[in-house]
């Protein structure tokens, strides 16, 4: 990938996006380039950095935060992750819901396309990186998740992912967040559920 990392000076923050497709290691290398870029940014004020795009793990998020803040005294936010989807919705995690009204939507999602209904959804097709399934209950992906699927949004820990394959970097189930290790992909998983220890198993 020829650019992985972009920044762009905005009004009252300065964005760093990630590609999509973009590998860790390269993304890292990218910025440790641009840092001195982003630090000439800063000779007067401290305008807030916000990252955005790719879809990333905490350990990552934190990697990133700790080379900027290295080089850099200024406050950095990330628009993927520790935030869980249907940001209004904070009540009653253990909320149980057997039926739900379910919303069918037929292709695949592209990236920065986002689904968001208040029970459970059916994709069919893909859920490529980049695009989001955001379900009050369950999630149920005909092809590939890719991307994020965030099953039990409104808080029911019963709520399951079910995919044809799962190939994400990260699934959330309630208030529960689940990040996938690469030998973890490679077993070919295709669903996703919380055991009686609030821990997201897939099989």
């Amino acid at each position: 990938m020829r650019n992985p990392v972009g920044i762009n000076m905005k009004k009252d923050e300065i964005v760093v996006r990630i590609s999509e497709g973009a590998e860790y290691k390269e993304i890292m290398e990218c910025l440790n380039k641009k840092i001195p870029a982003l630090r000439k940014l800063y000779k007067t004020e401290k305008t807030p950095i916000f990252v955005m795009g790719k879809v990333l793990k905490n350990k990552e998020i934190n990697e990133i935060k700790e080379l900027i803040q290295a080089n850099i005294d200024v406050e950095v936010t990330f628009d993927s992750p520790k935030v869980l989807g249907l940001h209004g919705i904070k009540k009653t995690f253990e909320k149980e819901i057997e039926n739900s009204e379910t919303k069918f939507y037929k292709g695949s999602l592209r990236s920065g396309q986002k689904i968001e209904f208040e029970g459970s959804i059916v994709v069919l097709g893909d859920v490529n990186a980049g695009s989001e399934v955001i379900a009050g209950e369950n999630i149920a992906i005909l092809g590939v998740l890719r991307g994020l699927a965030h099953a039990g949004a409104k808080g029911n820990k019963k709520a399951i992912i079910a995919t044809n394959l799962i190939d994400s970097p990260q699934i959330r189930i309630a208030n529960i967040v689940k990040e996938i290790e690469k030998d973890e992909v490679d077993k070919n998983y295709r669903c996703a559920y919380v055991n009686e220890k609030d821990e997201i198993v897939m099989e």
